[in-house]
C-alpha cells in the first residue's frame, strides 16, 4: 500500500468517526427537542398554575441552553 492510500485510509477513518460523533450529537438535540415539545404541549393545558406553568417554562429553557450547547458542539466554527 503506497501512502497516498495510506493517508486517504486514515483521512476516511477520521471522517467516519467525525460522522458518528455528528450523529450521536444530533440523536441528543432530537430528544431534547422533543422533551420541550412535551412541555409546550402540557403548558397548553387549562388548570395550570403560575407556578407549574413558571416551573414548565424553566425546564423549557433549560433544554433549549441544552440544545444551543450541543449544535455548538455540532457546528463549532458555524455558531457563536
Amino acid at each position: 500500500m503506497n501512502e497516498d492510500t495510506k493517508d486517504q485510509i486514515a483521512f476516511l477513518k477520521q471522517q467516519l468517526e467525525w460522522s458518528r460523533e455528528q450523529a450521536q450529537l444530533l440523536e441528543a438535540i432530537e430528544i431534547k427537542l422533543i422533551e420541550m415539545r412535551e412541555l409546550a404541549e402540557a403548558s397548553l393545558q387549562l388548570g395550570l398554575s403560575q407556578v407549574e406553568r413558571e416551573s414548565l417554562n424553566k425546564q423549557f429553557q433549560h433544554l433549549q441552553e441544552e440544545v444551543i450547547e450541543l449544535q455548538r458542539e455540532a457546528a463549532p466554527e458555524t455558531l457563536h
